[in-house]
């Protein structure tokens, strides 16, 4: 199909190869695990999932309690951290558990069925979007979801990186671009999804905790394929790769700034997770296990929360509706 299109209508910018590859590649398969391509942070272990759980009843604390709120998760997965934050809410927040209505932004038929494995009827709905989630106080969630959306990559002189045909063959080119006055990556797909995002909580109530691997600004070239845990070539098996690329955290900031909506952050992932107490969950959590299971419970928070692995390339933001006061792991 991109082969079909380029032949016809000449190079494909960046931002659309990568949404038809992805659209594909998440459409057709879990990815997650070791039998997939890659490992996510819910996927380690379970105290993330259940921190990310406290943290929502703690914010829906704030909002004044609104029974019904709505629940959101964009990119669940294979629901895993929902399932973790539920889990906890029932246990220690059963007032939030019970206000809660459950929604998961998913595209991917092979991932809902396996959120509706595991989650047990708790989902109310599944939607494409922002757009068709109920009215109401929201809380939403997502963890690596906005690297997933389509970069363009600048490489000025009125230029940007394309995919074009030598032959059968897929190979990197560049087209025409009036606004590509200066080399640099944009995720225009994350700033329009943050910003209405951000309207959506200005009107309705509510928070955002937005979690992925990323920068403050001024990157040229983040673009990655991994397939099999192993970095793999772009152009090569279009759509049999995972495509992303870091997020540009100051301009997704600016975007809920111009809202009017409030935002925290970003800070290191590895700080927001100690806030939210990693260690000493995981501490309870090795307790109860087994050796071997204790030091993977160990080892998983170290990789999470340690500056040279996930700690500090990962970074959280917070956005909210006015008024609400900073939540946790963002306070001044």
């Amino acid at each position: 199909m991109i082969r079909a299109e380029i032949a016809e209508r000449g190079p494909m910018r960046l931002d659309r190869y990568v949404a038809l590859c992805n659209a594909h590649y998440y459409a057709t398969r879990d990815p997650f695990g070791r039998a997939g391509d890659f490992v996510t942070a819910p996927e380690m272990t379970q105290a993330f999932g259940e921190l990310l759980g406290a943290w929502c009843a703690a914010v829906w604390q704030s909002m004044g309690r609104p029974d019904p709120v709505l629940l959101a998760e964009a990119g669940p997965g294979r629901g895993t951290l929902m399932a973790d934050a539920l889990r906890l809410a029932d246990r220690v927040a059963p007032d939030f558990a019970a206000a809660a209505r459950i929604h998961l932004i998913e595209t991917s038929p092979v991932l809902r069925a396996a959120q509706e494995m595991r989650l047990r009827g708790r989902v109310v709905a599944w939607h494409d979007g922002i757009g068709t989630l109920p009215e109401g106080p929201l809380l939403l969630v997502a963890n690596e979801f906005l690297d997933a959306l389509p970069v363009r990559q600048l490489v000025g002189g009125g230029r940007e990186r394309s995919v074009g045909l030598d032959g059968d063959r897929l190979v990197w080119t560049t087209i025409a671009a009036p606004d590509a006055t200066e080399p640099g990556e944009r995720n225009d797909a994350a700033r329009a999804w943050v910003a209405a995002l951000a309207v959506r909580l200005v009107r309705t109530g509510g928070a955002a905790l937005l979690i992925d691997y990323g920068h403050g600004g001024g990157a040229v070239d983040t673009l990655q394929a991994v397939r099999g845990h192993a970095s793999a070539d772009p152009l090569t098996a279009p759509g049999e790769s995972d495509l992303t690329a870091q997020v540009n955290f100051a301009a997704l900031a600016c975007a809920a700034r111009a809202t009017g909506a409030e935002v925290h952050g970003p800070v290191p992932q590895g700080t927001l997770l100690r806030a939210l107490g990693l260690p000493e969950r995981t501490a309870v959590l090795c307790r109860a296990a087994r050796p071997d299971t204790a030091r993977q419970l160990q080892a998983a928070a170290r990789r999470l929360m340690d500056a040279d692995a996930m700690g500090l390339l990962f970074k959280a933001l917070a956005i909210t509706a006015p008024g609400l006061p900073p939540p946790p792991g963002f306070a001044a």
